[in-house]
């Protein structure tokens, strides 16, 4: 029997291989019986959008969980949307890694104030956050609007203030922001996707 180099490394790979499975109290016949369920089977699809970048690619998130009173959904996979019309299914290194965003110990959930002159940050709730903002914003449109000019042209003018919006958000949410941010009076209005 003639054998080429190829064949001999062949058979004793796959001799070395076999035995060395078997010495290990591994049996194949066993494993290859097994039926795998795939992982995402039991999974609840949420469609969403990547929060890092102006490019707003789709992302489909899995999580485990019934959805019952009392529990939590736990997302535990992240992928691209192969629906979304920007990304169609692709992500940069980012927008893969975003399962380690989203279960770093170090993430920040809630709202936080520093008071002036102090080092601590302490945990304020969601209605006191949007308050403040408020009362903040209220504040200084009252002492800076402008609303004529110098030639008695009526302006109706805030310059103190800018507003810099999401460019992941819907065409119907930017509108909104837009004609919002129009009627307070600001015009220094940008978009992410221009930063």
């Amino acid at each position: 029997m003639q054998v080429n180099r190829r064949q001999f490394f062949k058979v004793c790979a796959g001799g070395l291989g076999g035995s060395s499975i078997v010495a290990l109290g591994f049996s194949p016949t066993e494993a290859l019986a097994e039926v795998r369920a795939f992982k995402l089977t039991r999974s609840t699809e949420t469609r969403n959008t990547c929060p890092y970048c102006s490019v707003s690619c789709g992302l489909i998130m899995h999580s485990l969980g019934d959805g019952a009173k009392n529990t939590e959904l736990s997302i535990f996979h992240i992928e691209g949307d192969p629906d979304h019309p920007v990304n169609r299914g692709t992500l940069c290194p980012k927008g893969a890694g975003l399962i380690d965003f989203i279960h770093s110990p170090n993430r920040l959930k809630y709202p936080e104030y520093r008071a002036p002159g102090s080092n601590e940050w302490t945990r304020i709730s969601w209605d006191d956050a949007f308050a403040k903002v408020a009362r903040l914003m209220k504040d200084d449109r009252d002492r800076n609007f402008v609303t004529t000019n110098a030639a008695g042209a009526t302006v109706n003018r805030w310059l103190s203030v800018g507003f810099l919006a999401a460019s992941a958000s819907s065409n119907e949410s930017g509108h909104l922001t837009h004609k919002v941010i129009r009627n307070l009076g600001i015009l220094a209005f940008d978009n992410q996707a221009r930063v």
